[in-house]
């Protein structure tokens, strides 16, 4: 009986943090989003030459990447904390350690959780998978963005799409 009280206590909890730590990521990446626009329209206002907006996209993909990593250490210690509130670790640096192993799914800490918790640490992996497909498909939006600086494609500078996209006559 206690076991099953839990066991269901823990995917509650489980649950939750995957809620929470989701939509800390949508929220930040939403905002990066949202400066990564302004960037991009003040960007293509001035017609830099090619060899002048190579070293700014590095920028741009360099800092998208940095803070998608402080997000995922954010996301990280969240969980940490709560095996620590929740008595699954006795110590930070063990708690923080396994959170970044599973969030990961490479689990090479070599610390393991027993009983009602593994559910927890298998929910977080799921969770984490998802998290780095988000940031997957941020920094591959990010790229396409600015493709056509770099490929010298002219863009709408409202819309991002080129002149007369979707006009080209079948032959």
């Amino acid at each position: 009986m206690d076991g099953d009280v839990l066991e269901r206590a823990t995917w509650t909890w489980a649950l939750v943090l995957v809620a929470l730590t989701t939509a800390i990521h949508a929220t930040g990446v939403v905002m990066m989003a949202l400066a990564g626009v302004r960037l991009r329209l003040r960007l293509e206002r001035r017609s830099l030459p090619l060899r002048g907006v190579i070293p700014i996209v590095i920028g741009v993909v360099a800092a998208v990447g940095l803070l998608l990593a402080v997000l995922h250490g954010i996301e990280a210690t969240i969980w940490a904390a709560a095996y620590l509130w929740l008595g699954a670790f006795g110590a930070p640096t063990d708690a923080i350690l396994y959170s970044l192993g599973a969030m990961t799914t490479a689990g090479v800490s070599g610390l393991t959780l027993t009983g009602h918790w593994r559910i927890m640490s298998a929910l977080e992996s799921t969770g984490g998978a998802l998290l780095f497909g988000i940031s997957t498909a941020y920094i591959f939006a990010v790229l396409q963005a600015y493709w056509p600086m770099l490929s010298g494609r002219p863009t709408d500078a409202a819309t991002g799409a080129r002149p007369g996209a979707g006009q080209e006559k079948l032959a």
